[in-house]
């Protein structure tokens, strides 16, 4: 048996297709873990969703920023974008069957020494009580208020954690945190509003995973979500998000010896959002 992850496919279906078929993928024996972001900006959302959706057991996936906006605008709490490639979905016969499986993906998974979140963590979160504020977020996702809930996910404020923080300013920033972060200060305070390149960020910002004392470090970080960062793979990080939907790679790593394999992909010009 073996576990592979695999980075952002935002709608990309065929590239997957091809990078399971080089990897030998057998989902009667082999496990695959998905960074986030199914859905939008490529061509097949839909078939990402469906084809995820039926290997049951053998996937987790966990929740990104894009597929938290597809929720959004299939219950008419956000407008689509300009770049949304979402109608498929949303007029699928089958739309509220995978809406609903969509809302219940974990935010966070922890298993043995790897956790798998759609973009990071706040540096002074150990893995432990990250995960814990994740059963948070999906406690109130999975229930009865999670339209309620969605119609405040929206903005970057608090930017600072404080274990003080209740109702939506807190469960903001844990949504904040593990589905948009890309860099911090090294108080480890967020920044929300850079989307660029490493070399691209403001002074006196580090990237989340550079902060100094990260709390998270005991474990191997499996995340994606920054493109622009691209593939980075080191002792304690396994960034995986590739630029797929931008006409990179689509990237998968086999955890247990950190083999990578790279699909091309088609894509479409632009930047991250």
């Amino acid at each position: 048996m073996a576990l592979y992850a695999i980075g952002d496919l935002q709608g990309c279906l065929q590239p997957l297709e091809r990078l399971l078929d080089d990897i030998a993928f057998d989902p009667a024996r082999d496990r695959v873990w998905f960074t986030g972001d199914l859905v939008n900006r490529g061509p097949d959302s839909l078939g990402c969703l469906r084809f995820v959706k039926s290997l049951g057991e053998r996937a987790v996936t966990v929740l990104g920023n894009h597929d938290l906006h597809l929720l959004c605008v299939a219950e008419g709490i956000e407008k689509p974008r300009p770049r949304d490639t979402l109608d498929a979905v949303l007029a699928a016969p089958d739309r509220d069957e995978l809406l609903d499986w969509l809302r219940r993906r974990p935010l966070m998974h922890v298993e043995g020494a790897y956790a798998m979140v759609h973009a990071g963590l706040v540096p002074r979160w150990s893995v432990t009580k990250a995960r814990s504020l994740a059963g948070e977020v999906e406690a109130v996702l999975q229930g009865t208020g999670w339209r309620r809930f969605l119609s405040h996910l929206y903005g970057n404020h608090p930017e600072r954690w404080d274990d003080g923080l209740a109702g939506d300013d807190r469960l903001r920033a844990i949504v904040n945190a593990m589905t948009r972060l890309r860099v911090c200060t090294r108080e480890g305070d967020m920044d929300l509003a850079f989307k660029g390149e490493p070399g691209e960020r403001p002074a006196h910002r580090l990237p989340w995973f550079e902060v100094p004392g990260r709390e998270s470090a005991t474990h191997t970080i499996v995340c994606g979500h920054w493109s622009a960062l691209g593939l980075r793979v080191q002792p304690k990080l396994v960034a995986l998000d590739s630029g797929c939907v931008w006409g990179r790679t689509l990237t998968a790593i086999r955890l247990g010896d950190r083999r990578l394999w790279e699909a091309p992909c088609p894509g479409s010009a632009g930047r991250e959002a």
